[in-house]
Order: C-alpha cells, then structure tokens, then sequence
C-alpha cells in the first residue's frame, strides 16, 4: 500500500541555485546527487525527518520552463517562529495569515516557486 509522497518535481532554471536555496535558507539535507544521463543529475532535498523529498530538475533538459510543476506546502510546529527563522536568513515571506483551517506564510523561491509554510 501506499504510504507517503515520495518525491515532488520542481523545473528550475539554475539548479545549484534552488539547492542552495533549499539547504542553506530553509535547512533542508540534499539526500541524492546522481547523474540521471549525461549532463543532467537528479538532485533531491528533503525536509529534517522528512519522508517526502523534492527532486530538483533542470528545466531545460526536460523541454520544460522554469517555475512549471508542483505547488509545495511545508508543515511547521510555530508559524510565527519559522517565519522568524526565515527572515533571518534572508528569505522573503509574507506576515503569516490566519484561516478557519489553519495559519500560514507564503516564501518566494528561485523562479518564482511560491512555498507555502502551514501551521497546523
């Protein structure tokens, strides 16, 4: 049976860059670097104690365009701490909002990915 999300794709332009972004800014671990065929690699990064990872793909060797593909929402414990946390190390977020269904903060990531980061 199924149990979890394995992998989200995301089409990016600069993939070092996205990487970065992921690792250094929002402290995910890169769990795989693999050449997928020549001059292409599969990068994946996941979350701390994650189980679902995001594979970041270079768009172009895909005939995609940067930005295509998944919409991602993060889970966190303290929306307010996160958003703290973020801002610190020099990411763009949005004040967090609160909904009947839960509190959240928007993060705009290379080529215009939009995460969401979610209190539940």
């Amino acid at each position: 049976m199924i149990t979890h999300i394995g992998v989200a794709v995301l089409y990016v332009s600069d993939q070092q860059e996205s990487v970065d972004f992921y690792v250094e800014k929002l402290g995910f671990d890169k769990t795989v670097d693999a050449e997928m065929f020549e001059g292409t690699r599969w990068i994946e990064v996941t979350p701390p104690n994650g189980q679902t990872s995001i594979a970041i793909h270079d768009a172009a060797a895909f005939g995609r365009q940067p930005g295509e593909g998944a919409y991602l929402t993060f889970t966190c414990d303290d929306i307010q701490a996160t958003v703290d946390e973020l801002r610190r190390a020099g990411v763009t977020v949005t004040d967090p909002t609160e909904e009947p269904w839960g509190t959240y903060a928007h993060v705009d990531g290379p080529d215009g990915h939009r995460i969401q980061i979610h209190q539940k």
